[in-house]
């Protein structure tokens, strides 16, 4: 039942050269408590109990792996699987860690869990988690993904959390990002500040990896029972990249997977301001409390970015990823708002399964690529959410 964590990251939050804690000294000292805590509580049989048994009984896993036959043979060529995370109580895969951050939020009394959201999957996770613990709950949230993912907006304020409109900037998911953050600021010693995706200074891209890594060690083994081999290639979408990095961590030592994600081109990726590809077009720099590849503008600011999926719009990217791109043991790969739409639609029509706009990049990557591949092939895709939360505005869109 004990989580085997990966070597990653170093004693003071690096991979690499990435990630740290690039805060003002009182705020390292809430980060190193939330450390030393989360170092505890992971070591505690009880805790290690109630996790696992909410992740069975209350979250529904594991999640199953689908063979998309009737997609894979449209296409030709390889064969496509999904890890259905989409399949997890809330829709996606972010409830893995929005029960580790609570539980971990509780043990250390705090009396309320602040935090951001794009899409709303975070949100409607981390509320849900909350109210689980009986704990007080604030979402913030871009004005324009809160008209563009109501259904969401409608289950965080259902669930009892305290939804704070962000109008500021892009009114997006970084704006989302700076205002939880100086909220936290005004009280860190009582608030507890649980991001969303494996970004922001250390502990959490490591703590957050650690509860979403459930879903590679799932994935692998399930692969394995069934085929008799591994997959030759395991794909996400990446943003912040939580749930690529809980795909991937499980087969890093696999030398014959090889490990793709999928970043936003959105409008293209020679339109500044009109994508999301950070590893791809970013540089490393400095954004929220960490060192990462970041987008930035000519005056050296975060620049603007774009993603018809609302939970992959960020400058930046969690320094794990960063590194990973470095050594080259994930290959980053994009794909444009036109392929996203009709991956949606595909799969939903061809699958019977509608995904949400941030899987559905990844899904978009696979279906491209699977034709130029040989049908012995297997294309492992994190199907990370359910497109209950798009399908109003993907219907807008199309005139459907």
């Amino acid at each position: 039942m004990t989580t085997n964590f990966a070597p990653m990251p170093d004693a003071h939050g690096f991979f690499g050269p990435y990630g740290g804690q690039l805060v003002p000294p009182f705020l390292k000292e809430a980060m190193d408590d939330i450390a030393k805590a989360y170092a505890e509580i992971t070591q505690r049989e009880d805790f290690q109990k109630e996790l696992h048994d909410l992740q069975v009984d209350y979250v529904g896993r594991p999640s199953p792996i689908f063979h998309a036959r009737r997609l894979s043979d449209q296409l030709g060529g390889a064969q496509i699987h999904l890890k259905r995370e989409d399949l997890n109580h809330t829709g996606a895969h972010k409830i893995n860690h929005c029960l580790g951050e609570a539980l971990l939020a509780k043990f250390m009394n705090k009396t309320k869990v602040i935090a951001e959201t794009g899409a709303g999957q975070h949100g409607v996770a981390l509320a849900t988690a909350c109210a689980l613990v009986g704990i007080a709950c604030e979402i913030h949230m871009g004005q324009v993904d809160i008209e563009k993912e109501h259904p969401n907006v409608t289950k965080m304020r259902i669930l009892g959390a305290t939804l704070v409109p962000v109008t500021r900037g892009a009114a997006t998911l970084k704006e989302a990002v700076d205002n939880a953050f100086e909220e936290y600021l005004k009280d860190p010693k009582n608030y507890f500040y649980a991001i969303g995706s494996v970004v922001g200074p250390h502990p959490f891209p490591m703590m957050v990896r650690d509860f979403q890594s459930i879903v590679g060690r799932e994935a692998r083994e399930q692969f394995l029972k069934k085929h008799g081999k591994l997959p030759d290639y395991a794909a996400a979408c990446v943003g912040g990249g939580s749930n690529a990095i809980g795909l991937f961590t499980a087969f890093l030592g696999d030398e014959s997977v090889r490990l793709v994600g999928v970043e936003p081109a959105g409008e293209g990726t020679n339109k500044p301001g009109r994508h999301a590809a950070t590893l791809t077009m970013g540089k490393p720099g400095e954004i929220h409390g960490m060192k990462c590849y970041v987008l930035n503008n000519a005056a050296g600011e975060p620049d603007a970015v774009h993603s018809i999926a609302s939970g992959l719009d960020y400058p930046g990217v969690g320094p794990q990823h960063s590194y990973l791109k470095d050594i080259g043991r994930v290959q980053y790969e994009v794909a444009n708002d036109e392929e996203t739409l009709d991956a949606f639609m595909r799969l939903s029509r061809v699958e019977g399964i509608v995904p949400a706009l941030e899987s559905s990049h990844a899904v978009a990557w696979a279906m491209r690529t699977a034709p130029t591949l040989g049908k012995d092939v297997n294309i492992l895709v994190n199907l990370s959410g359910r497109g209950d939360k798009d399908a109003d505005y993907v219907a807008h869109k199309l005139g459907l």
